[in-house]
């Protein structure tokens, strides 16, 4: 592997929603600058979601009434019988 193809730096990630911020490697750039914990000036990155406000990750996603959906197909349209093509098709 070429050493030094891309070049990454610290940069600060910042979800701005719930302020949350972390330090980590990328080759992402910004003109914002930010002093960190560590009091070293790092470029500054803001992002819509992380991992601290992402649904999945908070617990809050919302949850999909899948049986619901399928019940109310198969009242609307007939259901419960088997698919077109499958086993029991002679």
């Amino acid at each position: 592997m070429q050493q030094d193809k891309q070049p990454d730096h610290p940069v600060v990630f910042r979800d701005r929603a719930v302020g949350y911020a972390f330090l980590t490697r990328s080759t992402a750039t910004s003109d914002q600058t930010i002093e960190w914990d560590d009091g070293g000036t790092y470029p500054v990155v803001d992002v819509e979601i992380s991992s601290e406000s992402h649904p999945f990750y908070t617990g809050k996603a919302r949850t999909v009434d899948t049986e619901g959906r399928i019940s109310r197909f198969e009242k609307r349209y007939g259901g419960g019988g088997p698919a077109p093509g499958g086993d029991d098709a002679a």
